[in-house]
């Protein structure tokens, strides 16, 4: 369908060199978007630009410390520069330490908003001006249900993620008039490295998941293609400020 059409669209994908992020890159690509794919490990980002090209898409990579706030403000400008625009915007890059909150230090509270909000907060800041100059654009904010769920090994994530729910508000809200859209999409547990992790740092995990997600079964980053590429085109022009929880109804549950 048309309005679901993203040729000679560019979208930014932050952490797009794995699970979730690339899960919605490929979305996109298939939608007809020019991927530019950002992460810190040289190796992924060259699989990934692979896979997203095997599906005949252009796709150009950039190694980014999202944590140092100069280089996510020189980010936007060398896309621009490299691939002729910007349309859309995914904040992806996440990162946790499963850690109780008495053992938190300073410097793992700061790595984690750094990476998971101020980092969303910086690029959405640089993505302003050239999507004012073009007429619009399209934010897609990654956060998780961890938003408005507890958990006691989320002390900072948690609050990261709930942040980035509530910028992705307040940006909707102040540039709506400029035909700009900002909505959050929040994941439950899906089958990816992360959660790898998880299910060797927390005993009985998977058990857990399967037994209260109702459908039985994890997702998976394919899970998010449909509604990256949703998000990203024009049948959510009047989709501003909201929230989507892809979970399986994991957190509907009683």
């Amino acid at each position: 369908m048309k309005m679901f059409d993203l040729s000679g669209k560019v979208a930014l994908v932050t952490g797009g060199n794995g699970g979730i992020g690339l899960g919605m890159a490929l979305g996109l690509a298939e939608a007809g978007a020019q991927i530019a794919v950002v992460g810190r490990n040289p190796d992924k980002l060259k699989a990934a630009v692979a896979e997203i090209e095997g599906i005949g898409a252009k796709a150009t990579a950039y190694t980014c410390d999202l944590r140092d706030a100069d280089a996510c403000k020189a980010l936007v400008p060398q896309v621009v520069t490299d691939m002729g625009r910007i349309d859309i915007l995914v904040n992806n890059s996440g990162i946790n330490y499963r850690k109780q909150p008495q053992d938190f230090t300073l410097e793992e509270w700061h790595d984690v908003m750094d990476t998971n909000l101020t980092a969303a907060f910086l690029l959405s800041q640089a993505v302003y001006p050239y999507f004012l100059e073009q007429g619009g654009g399209k934010i897609i904010n990654v956060a998780s249900i961890a938003a408005f769920m507890g958990s006691p090994v989320a002390v900072a994530y948690a609050p990261s993620k709930g942040g980035i729910v509530q910028l992705g508000k307040a940006l909707a809200v102040a540039w709506a008039k400029d035909n700009i859209q900002i909505n959050s999409v929040l994941p439950g547990w899906i089958n990816t490295p992360l959660s790898v992790q998880s299910r060797k740092d927390i005993p009985g995990l998977e058990e857990m998941v399967i037994g209260r997600t109702p459908a039985g079964v994890w997702g998976q980053p394919a899970d998010f293609a449909g509604a990256a590429v949703y998000l990203a085109s024009a049948a959510s022009n009047f989709v501003n400020g909201a929230s989507l929880v892809i979970d399986g109804a994991y957190s509907s549950k009683a």
